[in-house]
């Protein structure tokens, strides 16, 4: 005979029971109040909010993350602290926020290194760039710059290959560090360009950037933020900037593809991510603060200093420019034969 209700729960353990109820309450403050979730996320932030920055302090990506930190507060009304936290090519830092709380409380500026280049050249970097986190917002592109030396013989690019070629073996390269995307670059570039040119890795942009400088090496790809002043000073030779259009900082300057390599855009961006989980309203709500402070002429005029564009857009496109991105890096380690592992 089918034992009553009361009967049934008389026999199950107190802690069952207890949970019984508990999930009955859980489904009546639901109907209830069905939109409990995005009040909470309205209530966001209440707290500080930490910037990972998986570089120095000073760099491109320094730059944006403190531009963005203050957009940020600005909109939302809350503190956000930077943190620095280089180390292995910028993984170290992507790492901690992919393993961070999904509260929209701790948030890292990626890179086209660290959801790019590292992911390409690293087998387990310790984060996926797609699974690992959510975008939020592009925040800027940046092209780099291949320059050679001032008193180099080679004005152009076509010229450099024909010296190169004519010189196997004797010239050199900069890098800012073995699995850097200035050495990608380069070993794509000298893939496209079937030349044979020595690899000098530096430990920092600065360094590679004085390298080039004092004749140490000939060629080098370094970001254009450091090096419009030096190259309107004639110190540094441009022989081609990697972006799809001319800069305007540079504008006599030709991009690698009029310099006849095909298929040869490349860019160094920044954005904000988030660890994967993160509620689409905080993520939304971070966007729209993003976007709006981005759209502002002062903060365009700061990024132009370094040479840098503000790329807006919604979390769906950003992630869409991930995937396109690390397919990308992908194919270029795979042409250049690359890899730190």
């Amino acid at each position: 005979m089918p034992m009553s209700a009361t009967a049934c729960n008389a026999r199950l353990p107190r802690f069952a029971l207890a949970g019984i109820l508990l999930a009955d309450l859980l489904a009546l403050t639901l109907a209830t109040f069905p939109d409990a979730t995005p009040a909470m996320a309205q209530s966001y932030p209440n707290r500080p909010i930490k910037l990972v920055v998986p570089f120095g302090p000073g760099g491109p990506t320094d730059v944006s993350a403190r531009i963005v930190a203050q957009v940020v507060q600005t909109a939302l009304g809350q503190s956000v602290v930077i943190e620095n936290r280089p180390g292995a090519g910028g993984a170290l830092g992507s790492k901690s926020v992919a393993g961070a709380e999904p509260d929209g409380y701790t948030l890292l500026i990626g890179t086209s290194a660290t959801l790019g280049v590292v992911p390409a050249l690293t087998k387990n970097p310790g984060y996926d760039p797609i699974k690992s986190f959510a975008p939020v917002a592009k925040v800027a592109d940046s092209t780099l710059v291949m320059v050679a030396p001032a008193d180099f013989p080679a004005g152009t690019v076509a010229d450099f290959i024909a010296y190169a070629k004519a010189n196997p073996g004797k010239l050199s390269y900069a890098s800012a560090g073995v699995g850097n995307q200035t050495q990608l670059l380069a070993e794509l570039f000298k893939a496209k360009a079937g030349i044979d040119v020595l690899h000098v890795p530096y430990k920092s942009g600065a360094e590679m950037v004085t390298a080039i400088l004092g004749g140490q090496v000939q060629m080098a790809f370094p970001d254009v933020s450091i090096l419009i002043s030096l190259i309107r000073d004639r110190k540094l030779k441009a022989l081609a900037v990697t972006s799809a259009n001319r800069h305007r900082g540079l504008p006599d300057v030709p991009t690698m593809v009029e310099s006849g390599i095909p298929d040869f855009v490349m860019t160094f961006w920044s954005g904000v991510v988030a660890p994967a989980g993160t509620p689409s309203d905080i993520v939304d709500r971070l966007n729209a603060a993003i976007n709006e402070g981005m759209a502002s002429v002062a903060v365009r005029e700061s990024l132009a200093k370094v040479g840098a564009e503000t790329k807006p857009g919604s979390p769906h496109d950003f992630a869409d420019f991930i995937l396109s991105e690390t397919r990308t890096w992908s194919a270029v380690a795979k042409l250049a034969g690359l890899s730190v592992d």
